[in-house]
């Protein structure tokens, strides 16, 4: 598979209610490959990952070309199909982020996660039905998945979430985003209502405590992502392991880690 749109067109495929695409998210080009190795058919960055890595905080603090500049990496690092989660698009307006997007496909990725960050519906619509405009005029058939942050961020009194965001969910599909993603629900019976209500495969967020794929699956669900819970446990380590020689000299948190030939192999021929 060499074309841009071939992989563009195989992420659509990818997407299969009851039979989930599973996205361990990565953020660099080592545990991107490490990921792909493990069995995925897609490669997924996650915002707050790749802004560590960077320096910077999560939601809107990361430099927009740094972080295209990872994805680039990620993008080369493997030869599944990649979708960069690009927060809410790094720009102010919905012109801005037609132009991250044109940016984005510079780097090969074929998907895209944008965020609502609770904007006014029509203006986070606009944002999409943007997206969605300047892939067309690329001639990249852009897997958009088009997120809303009621769920995440608590908005709005609790018993009208649902509502709400399937109210946002399908005007999102309306705009032409291919996928819907509504992180915060682990609840099944809120996860199912969300499938039957919304005309677009549903992405859930997963977490220790979340239903597991088979039983997401069951429910409907077409894409299981993890987010930044793979960085969470590797930076985890690191801290154990720094932690461990400044506080007593011994290494013993450095037992079970990769070897350098497992490491230094992922990148050779």
């Amino acid at each position: 598979m060499t074309s841009q749109q071939d992989k563009a067109r195989l992420l659509h495929e990818l997407h299969r209610a009851g039979e989930p695409l599973v996205l361990a998210n990565a953020w660099d080009a080592v545990s991107a490959r490490l990921v792909a190795d493990a069995g995925a058919r897609a490669v997924a960055t996650a915002s707050a990952s790749v802004s560590w890595t960077l320096g910077s905080p999560d939601g809107g603090g990361a430099d927009r070309d740094l972080v295209l500049a990872q994805t680039a990496l990620v993008v080369r690092a493997v030869e599944q199909p990649v979708t960069a989660d690009l927060e809410s698009g790094y720009a102010r307006t919905a012109a801005g982020v037609g132009e991250t997007v044109t940016a984005l496909l510079g780097t090969g990725a074929v998907g895209v996660n944008l965020e609502d960050e609770g904007r006014p519906l029509d203006e986070a619509a606009e944002r999409i039905a943007a997206a969605r405009a300047a892939a067309d005029a690329a001639g990249v058939p852009l897997f958009v998945n088009a997120r809303t942050d009621v769920f995440l961020h608590q908005l709005g009194e609790p018993e009208g979430r649902p509502d709400e965001a399937v109210r946002r969910l399908r005007a999102y599909v309306e705009a032409g985003a291919d996928g819907v993603f509504a992180p915060g629900v682990a609840d099944p019976q809120t996860i199912a209502a969300l499938v039957r209500a919304v005309p677009a495969p549903l992405n859930v967020l997963a977490a220790p405590g979340s239903p597991s794929v088979p039983e997401l699956a069951k429910l409907g669900v077409a894409r299981v992502s993890l987010g930044p819970g793979l960085a969470k446990v590797a930076f985890a380590a690191v801290r154990r392991a720094a932690e461990e020689v400044y506080a007593s000299g011994t290494y013993t948190a450095l037992d079970g880690g990769l070897t350098y030939p497992e490491l230094n192999g992922l990148f050779q021929g």
